[in-house]
């Protein structure tokens, strides 16, 4: 019925050229990777189509590697001789390998007669053969979704585990994280359109901790997609590369790969379909950085490494689909950290599959496969004249040492843990306090429940009553609602307004469902707050309103779908409109179903089609007959293709901007600047279909939240006017020369057999064409940037330097180029 995009973005960039290998026969060149300056790649090994495809690799105390193809066995590789050698033991098919305890750990899955699990593997008569499998525990789960790293702890006496959202949690025998987890969904959730993980529901991907028997495990962290490797840094704090669900790409619900900072009881928010949830949700923890569209695979620290400090202290990650190992540099942020990254290394045709350090040389190794695709073996070194002298640990900060304290009561139980945690549930820090939290609910409710509902701090109160929300029984609801409807509104941020909402709606969820008093309770104390300034108080109030029929909730929702700028902020409200049953007129109702018309020039993931025809169908579920009768003709109505800039070019052409136009504007004139008009143009511009910034928008582009500080106002100038100038790696489309002549020029967005899949038009993703691969005389880098040249043509220059004002600013309106 909807004309609508359905094509993957992230396929949209898979590869930015990532060729099947396969056709080759050989490993990608190392002078065909772009690496940092001062390192060399090398490629040590290119696989052959015998040793399979190899998806992890470790280190032995001898300084060999050891490898496990995806499909098959193990390998050990001598990375002096070169020589590689099969393991002859019955295990293999693993994405986990660690050598340590005089063991190597495998973390298998399911295939043949072996089940998926943590395997013990050793040399009982010292021949330097491994001859003893044994399996420690096994997992319920498999695939590319199942079980996955294994790594050392710090004090080198445990192991960690990862697992992915398809692989159940490992019978744990004591967990960190409270196991009363459910999916808290206020409005009904929707599965996905195509039916992934449909059935799979919280807790979702897991790391634990085990003995080196494997005989008792504990839960540490849940709430992931499909986080496939872990990573100590050398002071001991835990991190992951968690995926995203590409086929939610431009839904309000998509979460881009990120990396997160993993600490005690920490729950990262995965929910199956539309149900994840908000990063500020103070029942969970935030990414400490968001990666964008990807493929998240084997991570790494530099520790150990022969490399200049800062890259001993980044963290490396792989991006399968990219082709890109990243380094993240991680700058401590009161009890966490904020990261910023780079690009390390990349090419075409780098499935990057798995990272290590072997100290034995001080170098990074890396390899390429999965999938059955070409594998090869790489090693980096550092070439250059910075100083490689091994760095020291930094210092534990104030708040560090804090969390840390607070994290060590959660295994503890008693009222002195209260005691000691509750000065810390409101901490300004959010790490402290969601620690802080974590240990309280770890104790027996009734010694700190009326604690909580008569604590006097406003924002200690909400998030004291949200832990006994989820500890508590439907018992508690009068007196917890009592409770928060004491907290003053006008008295806070807000940011703790989206905590207490969340707490309400927590409310509802887990106390016993919505009846007639918590109706009127939530409605008499919020209604008049909607709608609010922020964006995010906003999305709140619509969820918890809609879910109580509250006040005018319809009319003021259709007013903020129809002024918001981002589609992810549209389908926010489409979404929660779906589920109202009363309150409409007739005319509301039309302003609805218009929007889907409209939605026909909005594109996203594989999904994405799918979710808004369902999200139609389930409004339509709330008509009666009647009603449908008098929709009738915007019912029927077809949905008509627009021209993505029709907006833009039907304001005045102004003139063809230079950036010497500009540059006298930009030093005198960017002052007292207009933060709305700024976000307005932002969107005008049609900024927002590529780039995300501030936490809206698309991601075919860079994040431009940070480009303030990356870039001074003339380059920032000069990139908008002319983006062909300077194109980024990762954004770059390719341009293949066909034996007849013809010239195409795109991006590669799937692979059918020998056929390449590539997208012209990052506007019209749906517009794709079939390139065979015998066909192809040359292929190089295009010269011509995706984004299209001319888009400011038809701004004014006080609308320019708006612009400009907002993208320096992160975001936030109190930046200094908006005081008078």
């Amino acid at each position: 019925m909807l004309s609508l995009r359905s094509m993957t973005l992230l396929a949209m960039v898979l590869a930015t050229a990532c060729f099947p290998t396969q056709i080759y026969g050989q490993a990608t060149a190392a002078d065909k990777i772009k690496v940092a300056k001062g390192f060399q790649v090398e490629l040590v090994y290119s696989v052959p189509k015998n040793q399979g495809s190899w998806v992890s690799l470790t280190n032995d105390p001898k300084g060999r590697l050891i490898a496990s193809d995806q499909y098959g066995r193990l390998y050990r590789i001598d990375p002096k001789s070169k020589k590689v050698e099969p393991i002859l033991v019955n295990i293999g098919r693993a994405q986990g390998l660690l050598c340590a305890f005089d063991s190597l750990y495998v973390v298998a899955h399911r295939g043949g007669n072996q089940p998926a699990g943590l395997y013990r593997v050793r040399d009982t008569n010292r021949d330097d053969k491994y001859d003893s499998v044994q399996l420690l525990r096994q997992f319920q789960g498999g695939g590319e979704h199942g079980p996955h790293a294994v790594i050392l702890s710090p004090d080198k006496k445990s192991l960690y585990i990862c697992a992915g959202n398809h692989t159940k949690t490992p019978r744990p025998e004591s967990s960190r994280v409270p196991t009363n987890w459910q999916e808290d969904q206020l409005l009904p959730s929707m599965p996905d359109a195509n039916g992934h993980a449909a059935g799979i529901r919280a807790p979702g991907g897991w790391i634990a901790k085990t003995d080196p028997n494997g005989r008792k495990f504990e839960l540490i962290s849940t709430g992931f997609r499909n986080e496939y490797d872990i990573a100590f840094s050398d002071n001991g704090e835990l991190f992951s590369y968690d995926a995203d669900m590409e086929w939610d790409i431009g839904t309000s619900w998509y979460r881009p790969t990120r990396v997160c900072h993993v600490t005690s009881g920490a729950e990262f928010g995965w929910r199956t379909g539309s149900g994840k949830w908000p990063a500020d949700y103070p029942d969970s923890l935030p990414a400490t950085l968001d990666i964008g569209p990807g493929s998240p695979t084997g991570i790494v620290f530099g520790t150990g490494t022969k490399f200049p400090k800062r890259f001993q202290k980044a963290l490396f990650i792989c991006d399968w689909s990219y082709g890109i190992v990243y380094a993240v540099h991680l700058k401590p942020n009161g009890s966490s950290y904020t990261a910023e990254k780079e690009v390390f290394c990349s090419a075409p045709a780098l499935q990057v599959a798995d990272i290590i350090v072997n100290p034995a040389d001080g170098a990074l190794y890396f390899v390429i496969g999965g999938r059955r695709t070409q594998s090869g073996l790489y090693r980096v070194t550092y070439r250059g004249s910075d100083s490689v002298e091994a760095a020291k640990p930094d210092a534990t900060n104030e708040l560090t040492t804090l969390r840390r304290k607070l994290e060590a009561l959660h295994t503890q139980r008693g009222q002195k843990v209260i005691d000691e945690a509750w000065p810390h549930i409101n901490h300004e820090d959010r790490f402290v306090r969601y620690a802080a939290r974590i240990a309280i609910e770890h104790q027996d409710v009734r010694l700190w429940a009326k604690r909580a509902l008569n604590e006097r701090m406003a924002h200690a109160r909400t998030l004291a009553v949200m832990a006994l929300i989820r500890r508590g029984n439907p018992g508690y609801q009068k007196s917890v609602l009592q409770s928060l409807s004491a907290v003053p509104w006008d008295r806070i941020t807000d940011a703790q307004r989206v905590d207490l909402l969340r707490a309400y709606g927590l409310a509802i969820i887990r106390l016993g469902g919505l009846n007639n008093e918590a109706r009127k309770v939530i409605n008499t104390h919020l209604v008049d707050k909607y709608p609010a300034k922020n964006r995010r108080v906003n999305q709140e109030l619509c969820r918890l309103l809609i879910a109580t029929n509250g006040k005018d909730v319809i009319g003021n929702t259709l007013d903020l779908l129809e002024k918001s700028e981002t589609q992810q902020d549209q389908i926010h409200y489409v979404y929660a409109l779906s589920t109202a049953r009363l309150g409409w007129s007739l005319d509301q109702r039309k302003r609805y179903y218009k929007w889907f018309l409209d939605a026909a020039n909005l594109y996203g993931g594989r999904s994405f089609n799918g979710f808004l025809q369902n999200i139609r169908k389930r409004s339509l579920q709330t008509l009666d007959a009647n009603t449908r009768n008098a929709l009738a003709e915007i019912l029927n109505k077809k949905p008509v293709e627009k021209d993505p800039y029709a907006n833009l070019k039907a304001r005045p052409f102004v003139k063809k901007w230079k950036t010497a136009d500009l540059t006298e504007a930009l030093e005198n004139e960017l002052t007292g600047r207009n933060f709305e008009n700024g976000r307005k143009m932002f969107g005008v511009g049609q900024c927002y279909k590529c780039h995300r910034f501030a936490d809206q928008g698309g991601i075919s582009g860079p994040d431009l939240t940070a480009v303030g500080r990356r870039f001074n106002k003339k380059d920032l100038l000069e990139s908008m006017l002319n983006p062909n100038n300077a194109i980024s790696d990762q954004y770059q489309a390719t341009e293949f020369e066909l034996d007849d002549g013809r010239i195409i020029t795109g991006r590669v967005v799937n692979l059918n057999g020998k056929n390449y899949v590539v997208q012209p038009d990052m506007m019209k993703p749906n517009k794709l064409v079939n390139i065979n691969v015998d066909k192809i005389e040359e292929q190089r880098p295009s010269k011509v940037s995706t984004m299209p040249s001319g888009l400011l043509d038809n701004l004014t220059k006080d609308e320019i330097l708006d612009l400009m004002a907002y993208l320096r600013s992160g975001g936030k309106k109190d930046f200094e180029e908006f005081k008078k």
